[in-house]
């Protein structure tokens, strides 16, 4: 049975920063591409970041140069980590085993003064 648990979300002010992790149970993961998802109060849902199996990413636009993606095969984890947070970066954030129907439950990231 494939799990996915978020963690790290929170409430941080403009300009600062937070590290997202999920952790990953029941796949042999250092083979799977992993991604991150965000979803906005009525807006569809955005594509942030991915990272295949060997450790190469690809960002979001609007992401680029302030969100990081990495892993950890030896702890079944991804991270995502945001610095120079905006409140459009305001979403509920989900972790996803790349093109499958394995997700996790969400972290909520609220960025505000």
């Amino acid at each position: 049975q494939v799990q996915l648990v978020e963690s790290g979300g929170g409430l941080v002010q403009p300009g600062g920063s937070l590290r997202l992790s999920c952790a990953a149970s029941g796949i042999k993961f250092s083979t799977v591409h992993m991604a991150w998802y965000r979803q906005a109060p009525g807006k569809q849902r955005e594509l942030v970041a991915t990272i295949i199996s060997g450790g190469g990413t690809n960002y979001a636009d609007s992401v680029k140069g302030r969100f990081t993606m990495s892993r950890d095969n030896a702890k079944n984890t991804v991270y995502l980590q945001m610095n120079s947070l905006k409140p459009e970066d305001t979403a509920v954030y989900r972790c996803n085993v790349w093109d499958t129907g394995y997700w996790g439950q969400g972290t909520q990231v609220t960025v505000s003064s």
